[in-house]
């Protein structure tokens, strides 16, 4: 009864195993996600503020952008924390409940990520290809329903994967070779046939990515069939300077993503998804406020004039202080 009982409660509960193949390098490995972690933090929250405080950054771009850098956030924050106890921790135990947490905020973020992309895309096509009714056609009204449509869907297709995920029951070995809790290897641990959610998976992440990637796809064919169209070499590359940031980061996203859920024998592989896994939940969080901002003459110029207004109040404060 005690064993019955042991076995039981440990159906609820996982070990991750990934980066364990190297035991020695936990401590290098836990200072460079350190690092990594509070960079994305710092640079993801502080966009979101400074385009929060700027007045002349509350435009549909903008906006976007910022919402881009919460959800990265959010992504970060789901993953990184825990894998960070793990290198420290000897257990590395991770409860169903934690496992279902991380998935939820994971997949609401990278869902979320998908429209505000889209959005983003067309926001620049009609920037680009009609500038003359720009502030008809993307309207406040219709930036917030778009950014409202992105967390809705984020939401919906979470909970569809977190209620089909019920369904499983786990058997067997309790070890995911993963850094975090992800769905497929869960799939690899269930004594279920997971065909339905592996169907769930294929349908709505890739209806989803599908849909925001074809918006994608055809406002950049417009975008750059009207920039070939200028005669003006400057207003080409000012165009096209203001769309590189942001296909790059369509490119590095969507290309990890598709490689991870769309592609038929992804369920099967384990120890290939975690390289990529790193790259979709750690790098792209880091690297999306630096391709934005330091490709962008406003954002720089915004963040130049708030450095320039705390350094004129501290010689203030310094002087008023010297008068005393």
């Amino acid at each position: 009864m005690i064993e019955n009982n042991h076995s039981n409660s440990t159906r609820t509960e996982f070990i991750l195993i990934g980066f364990t193949d190297h035991p020695e390098l936990k401590i290098i490995l836990f200072v460079v996600f350190l690092t990594i972690y509070l960079i994305t933090m710092v640079g993801n929250l502080g966009l979101v503020a400074l385009i929060y405080m700027e007045r002349r950054l509350h435009t549909p771009m903008y906006i976007f952008l910022g919402n881009l850098a919460l959800m990265d956030s959010c992504c970060s924050c789901a993953i990184t924390p825990k894998m960070l106890e793990n290198f420290l921790s000897k257990d590395r135990m991770i409860s169903l409940r934690e496992c279902m947490a991380q998935f939820y905020f994971l997949c609401l973020a990278e869902t979320a990520d998908c429209f505000l992309l889209a959005a983003m895309a067309y926001d620049r096509y009609v920037a680009i290809c009609r500038p003359l009714q720009y502030h008809t056609m993307m309207s406040k009204k219709l930036c917030i329903q778009m950014t409202t449509g992105a967390y809705i869907a984020g939401n919906l297709h979470s909970m569809i994967h977190i209620v089909f995920l019920f369904r499983l029951t786990f058997c067997g070995s309790h070890q995911i070779n993963h850094f975090f809790c992800d769905v497929l290897p869960l799939f690899r641990l269930s004594c279920v046939d997971t065909y339905i959610n592996e169907l769930m998976i294929f349908i709505f992440s890739g209806s989803f990515q599908t849909f925001t990637i074809t918006i994608v796809i055809i406002s950049y064919i417009f975008i750059l069939f009207t920039i070939f169209l200028m005669k003006s070499k400057e207003g080409r590359g000012k165009a096209l300077s203001t769309c590189a940031s942001h296909f790059l980061s369509v490119s590095i996203f969507y290309g990890s993503l598709l490689s991870m859920y769309i592609r038929p024998s992804s369920v099967k592989e384990g120890d290939k998804d975690i390289l990529i896994s790193v790259f979709y939940t750690v790098v792209i969080p880091l690297l999306n406020p630096f391709i934005y901002s330091l490709r962008n003459k406003v954002v720089i110029n915004v963040m130049k004039k708030i450095i320039k207004k705390s350094r004129n109040r501290k010689n203030l404060k310094q002087f008023n202080l010297t008068l005393k």
